[in-house]
């Protein structure tokens, strides 16, 4: 029953299953909400008993509802980008690659910069990294910048090259290596540190171009049923158009921010410390991201032993280690929690060795909840001290499946006893909040879903998983996605669950993927996005 003081509901959803993911993890049939907040969830009768004559009462006809999904680590800015830039996800071939880039060029003004993400050289046929030549060739009037699937590497064209000065004679800059032919000259591709000797040259994107791509990445999330996410990486121009767009009601999703820069530029935002809610917990401001390594794909995640592929290198420490102790202790300082990208096994060592040393220093940065962003590779010994450190394996599940062709190749199969280890974490008492990385990978958070529980492709291989005893339960994949993913953000008593007084952040899905076959799951669809009580996506 509702109080006195309390108003009739203005939404009621029933004749639904809906998976509140409550501590007990209840099911339950209907859900009520006034305002922004949940204020009934139950049996149909006893919610319908209490709506008034404006209340609007939707028949789900046995629809599945769960919380609203949290993606605990992608890149807002980023995937309105890759939205409006050449897509190269799923090629097959370099030529491929060419061929899209071709295309765009058809409309481009010479001299006009084209760039391109998620080219993966692992998918092609021949999967040495490739060379500009062919690029080069299709595109003698404009620079090219193409970047490969995970972020750390790019590839760029000869005027691209030429325009930032690269030539036989340039060094590799700290955290960073240029890929080189046989005879000295740079190959085009450029691994993590050195992208910037390319990218510093492409030209800054407008603040209306910025509004734009954040405008996009907002109506994809919404289809998708992603309802808040952990932004992580962005500047203080990225945050300003957040404030701006949701002051005027432009974009629905939730976000909490990590900011990223050096600790000269990060000290202004430490100074005014942490904000933890703007318009009613659409904006927080109060992390930090630190990039440790490199990643696996581009062999720059920082290993202990050498790769197997390619025994010349460990990897690359893109930030100094001590200057990630130095970020980090300045941030805890400042009340910030520190999100450190961490892929190898060495990474992830000098992390946890980061946050010890930080919680000696600093009373209270434990609260903060520390996070290991991607926690890919792990020593045996590092998986205990996430719960001991109190440290949240912040991960993406798809990663897994999008890796494991050519992991072992990478790292041996040894290493691969420690490579995306979901089941070793959560039996040693850590904490999994789960996201995509996107625009690394899709957005769509089923998929993640049906990666965590089933560590197989879409074509259902391997048989019965890959390394199938890292698999999740169901109940804790969408934990991972839902109510674990909201403490990462320090937000589990207002999200990540369907109860009485939480922000009424739900989605309808077209099918049961808490009961239906695994191979169901990846045809299932957003049927409706629920943020704050207001529809913001129906399918149509």
């Amino acid at each position: 029953m509702l109080s006195a003081q309390t108003p009739p509901p203005d939404l009621v959803l029933h004749n639904a299953r809906i998976y509140t993911v409550d501590s007990r993890n209840s099911v339950a049939e209907a859900v009520a909400i006034a305002g922004e907040r949940i204020v009934q969830v139950g049996k149909d009768r006893e919610v319908l008993a209490l709506k008034s004559a404006s209340t609007r009462v939707l028949d789900m006809q046995g629809a599945t509802i769960v919380p609203g999904f949290h993606d605990a680590h992608g890149h807002v800015v980023g995937l309105g980008a890759s939205l409006q830039d050449v897509d190269l996800r799923g090629t097959t071939s370099y030529e491929e690659v060419v061929g899209r880039v071709r295309r765009r060029l058809a409309s481009a003004r010479p001299g006009e910069w084209i760039i391109g993400r998620s080219w993966d050289q692992n998918d092609w046929l021949e999967k040495a990294f490739p060379t500009h030549d062919l690029l080069s060739a299709a595109t003698p009037n404009n620079p090219v910048y193409l970047t490969r699937v995970d972020g750390h590497a790019g590839l760029a064209n000869l005027q691209a090259m030429a325009t930032a000065g690269l030539t036989s004679s340039s060094t590799d800059p700290p955290g960073g290596r240029i890929m080189r032919t046989a005879d000295g000259q740079p190959s085009g591709v450029l691994i993590d540190g050195a992208q910037a000797l390319v990218t510093s040259k492409i030209p800054p994107v407008g603040r209306r171009q910025l509004e734009d791509q954040i405008e996009l990445a907002d109506r994809e999330l919404r289809r998708v049923g992603i309802t808040m996410v952990d932004d992580a990486g962005a500047d203080g121009a990225t945050v300003d158009a957040y404030r701006r767009l949701i002051e005027v009601g432009t974009i629905k999703t939730r976000l909490y921010v990590m900011l990223r820069g050096s600790l000269s530029e990060l000290t202004p935002f430490f100074a005014r410390g942490p904000v933890n809610d703007v318009a009613n917990h659409r904006l927080a401001v109060r992390s930090v991201k630190i990039y440790a390594d490199g990643a696996l794909g581009s062999r720059g995640a920082a290993m202990l032993e050498p790769y197997a592929d390619e025994p010349a290198t460990t990897g690359l420490l893109v930030t100094p280690p001590d200057e990630v102790y130095q970020q980090t202790l300045a941030a805890a300082k400042a009340g910030f929690q520190v999100g450190i990208h961490a892929i190898g096994d060495r990474a992830n060592r000098e992390a946890m060795d980061v946050f010890e040393r930080v919680e000696r220093a600093v009373p209270g940065a434990r609260g903060l909840r520390m996070r290991i962003e991607h926690a890919q590779i792990l020593d045996a010994a590092e998986i205990p001290r996430f719960a001991k450190l109190g440290v949240i394996a912040s991960m993406q599940p798809t990663h897994a499946t999008s890796d494991m062709p050519w992991a072992a190749t990478r790292i041996g199969d040894a290493r691969v006893e420690g490579a995306y280890v979901w089941r070793k974490l959560l039996d040693a008492g850590a904490v999994i909040a789960s996201g995509s990385d996107f625009p690394v990978e899709e957005a769509n958070p089923l998929l993640g879903f049906y990666a965590a529980i089933t560590r197989q492709d879409a074509s259902g291989k391997p048989a019965g998983g890959w390394t199938p005893r890292q698999r999740m339960t169901r109940d804790e994949a969408l934990a991972s996605f839902t109510r674990q993913a909201a403490f990462a953000s320090h937000t589990e008593t207002l999200l990540g669950s369907i109860e009485s007084g939480r922000l009424a952040d739900l989605v309808v899905l077209s099918r049961d993927i808490m009961r239906v076959q695994p191979q169901e799951i990846l045809t299932t669809t957003v049927q409706m996005t629920i943020v704050g009580g207001e529809i913001v996506y129906q399918r149509r």
